[in-house]
């Protein structure tokens, strides 16, 4: 594994000029905030030794680096998911590989579908803490103790000081958010009904299928994450309506302004 990432870091850090101080993962149907960055470079992932590759609709494939709020930006435009036969080490690999190159925050965005009965479609919602029903970890086996501790802590995985900023952010330009829990799967299905009910039940307030393998990852690093999922559709009783991939990227597409502003001010601040 160290070898690997140092092959990666070696590759990228030839060709790029700044040293990244801000990695972002964008989502399905979010990829608009690399329409903010200044671009320096752009490496498509298929180019990048030990990179896996996007297969999936919404996820460009492309690594990103530039400035935005006056810091140098690194940002993937397209994830990695366990569906697609990733190993969880494959999914957090470029989480590592962020680390490694300088980060100190990592953003994430993804789609996701609205447990809470007071969640609409359109709400954006500040991940303030996850479960794991992945059924999987990235960090077993062998603990490579130059990436990260053994046994990292994850009481506090989504940064209170900035969840906090973000909702002053959006205060201020009053912009509704919601805040809560995100429950992760392995999809690629999306849930019944029952299952709807038990992730509101075990204390979730949305559902999906990513994001939490790479802050498992990022806090075994120590990297500080934040996180904000667009409410797509809702396993609400009496709200369930039949969803297809389109149209989770086609509601998270409408709200990506929004989700944008606060995040460019976030790291602008």
């Amino acid at each position: 594994m160290l070898n690997k990432i140092k092959e990666t870091v070696g590759y990228l850090e030839g060709r790029i000029s700044q040293k990244p101080e801000v990695g972002i993962i964008l989502g399905t149907g979010l990829g608009g905030l690399v329409n903010e960055i200044d671009i320096q470079h752009t490496i498509p992932y298929e180019l990048i030794p030990n990179f896996p590759v996007s297969t999936v609709a919404g996820h460009h494939g492309q690594l990103i680096f530039g400035t935005m709020g006056g810091k140098n930006i690194m940002a993937m435009r397209g994830r990695f998911h366990y569906y697609e036969g990733y190993t969880m080490q494959e999914i957090s690999f470029p989480v590592v590989v962020m680390k490694f190159l300088g980060i100190q925050l990592l953003v994430l965005s993804n789609a996701s579908g609205g447990v809470n009965p007071d969640f609409e479609v359109g709400d954006i919602m500040v991940i303030n803490d996850h479960i794991n029903l992945m059924k999987d970890n990235p960090l077993i086996g062998k603990n490579e103790d130059e990436v990260g501790t053994r046994f990292p802590d994850m009481g506090s995985a989504y940064d209170p000081a900035l969840i906090e900023k973000a909702f002053g952010i959006a205060g201020k330009h009053g912009i509704k958010l919601q805040k809560g829990v995100y429950a992760a799967v392995s999809g690629p299905t999306y849930e019944t009904p029952a299952e709807y009910r038990y992730i509101r039940a075990i204390g979730a307030d949305a559902v999906g299928m990513s994001t939490v393998p790479e802050v498992i990852s990022a806090r075994h690093m120590g990297l500080k994450c934040f996180a904000v999922s667009i409410i797509s559709d809702l396993g609400v009783p009496g709200k369930i309506v039949e969803i297809t991939h389109k149209h989770v990227i086609d509601a998270a597409s409408k709200v990506e302004p929004i989700m944008t502003r606060i995040i460019k001010e976030m790291i602008e601040g």
